[in-house]
């Protein structure tokens, strides 16, 4: 399974962007998910352990040891989360473009999961022993928080084109590309890209957000489902793979 989350883009906007509407077409865009809070550390909370922690800032706090990667490491499930522009001083000091923020693992516990580390790591566990669970952080301008959503949109393709072609993908691989939150406006509605090395393209109007995500990740790795996750609806159409 990979995720990939992405920054601060509408659903609007993400589709009027060449490269981004070209990955929707090749897979399956949910059309009404909505991120849940802002600004985007409380997505990320809520991305991975069911909650925001009634976090409302991006500000660095120490959270109980909790959340999906507790879960996947307890059921002995390999997992890793890759975060580009992590150095060797790691993920609390780790320069730009890294940020601490977009990092949830490292709140968990208030320290650095072992599980965590530099995205140039990626390329070399694609064609080697991919993990089970693959979370992908890109920088502060791959993710289209500091630069231009088509520039953001073209590194994004290139790495979708590099997993898709992995022997981990061509066995029952599962993909989400999810963005934190919107740009603006009322509706937090942002762009879900979703589904499988079997699933046919298409389009779903089915209301779902960061919780359903969540829960739909707990669900096909056989987890019991944390915090509002519990009752959030699951994103049927990757389920029924």
């Amino acid at each position: 399974m990979f995720v990939i989350v992405m920054e601060n883009t509408g659903l609007r906007r993400a589709l009027a962007t060449p490269s981004i509407a070209a990955l929707a077409s090749r897979f399956i865009l949910a059309t009404s998910y909505h991120a849940v809070a802002r600004p985007s550390l409380p997505n990320y909370l809520a991305l991975t352990s069911g909650s925001t922690w009634d976090v409302a800032d991006d500000a660095y706090h120490a959270l109980p040891e909790a959340g999906i990667g507790r879960q996947l490491t307890d059921a002995g499930i390999s997992w890793r989360a890759y975060m580009e522009g992590m150095t060797a001083a790691g993920c609390m000091r780790s320069p730009y473009p890294y940020a601490l923020k977009q990092d949830p693992f490292a709140y968990y516990g208030g320290a650095c999961a072992p599980n965590v580390v530099p995205l140039d790591a990626l390329d070399a566990d694609l064609v080697g022993q991919t993990p089970r669970f693959v979370w992908i952080t890109p920088g502060l301008c791959h993710d289209a928080h500091d630069c231009a959503l088509d520039e953001a949109g073209v590194w994004l393709d290139a790495l979708v084109a590099r997993i898709v072609v992995s022997p981990a993908w061509r066995d029952g691989g599962v993909l989400f590309i999810v963005w934190d939150e919107g740009d603006g406006g009322d509706t937090n509605l942002v762009p879900l890209i979703a589904g499988t090395s079997t699933s046919a393209p298409g389009e779903s109007a089915a209301p779902y957000d960061h919780y359903s995500l969540l829960a739909t990740i707990e669900d096909l790795f056989g987890l019991p489902r944390l915090g509002k996750a519990k009752d959030a609806t699951p994103i049927a159409e990757v389920l029924r793979r």
